[in-house]
């Protein structure tokens, strides 16, 4: 008999050997070999769910999940690199030396952005200003 929800272990009879009661911790000494492989194969799948909650443990920690004060620091972040971009873009434009690396950046950094929010006000800015950048890029390349 194949158990898929503890990993894949498979045993081929040592489970029917064991009492029809569950677990209730006693087992007939003519079978004590029999539940001491079922008690071996149960401690494995326990190991493997405490595993698996210490890894999700350790996404939190690390940041993949985070809490919610986490996911608010790293939108400001992103939300701090678009206007340093875009302040890069206001001076260039003002000197009349805008590269093409600058506003693709921009856009790159917008799209991240977009993935990562679910506002419609803040996605109508984030539109408006990929669409000023792409305006901007086809000016250049137009110019060229």
């Amino acid at each position: 008999m194949k158990v898929s929800s503890t990993g894949g272990v498979s045993s081929t009879g040592a489970s029917r050997a064991k009492p029809a009661g569950g677990s209730t911790g006693f087992s007939l000494p003519s079978v004590s070999a029999a539940p001491a492989g079922a008690v071996g194969a149960t401690s494995v799948g326990g190991l493997t769910g405490v595993g698996s909650v210490d890894a999700l443990l350790a996404l939190q920690e690390t940041g993949a999940v985070g809490s919610p004060l986490e996911r608010k620091k790293r939108a400001v972040r992103r939300a701090d690199q678009i206007l340093d971009i875009l302040g890069e873009v206001r001076i260039a434009l003002i000197d009349g030396d805008i590269s093409p690396s600058t506003l693709d950046r921009l856009t790159r950094a917008i799209r991240e952005q977009r993935e990562n929010t679910d506002d419609p006000k803040l996605e109508g800015v984030l539109n408006e200003i990929e669409t000023r950048a792409a305006v901007e890029l086809a000016k250049l390349q137009a110019g060229h």
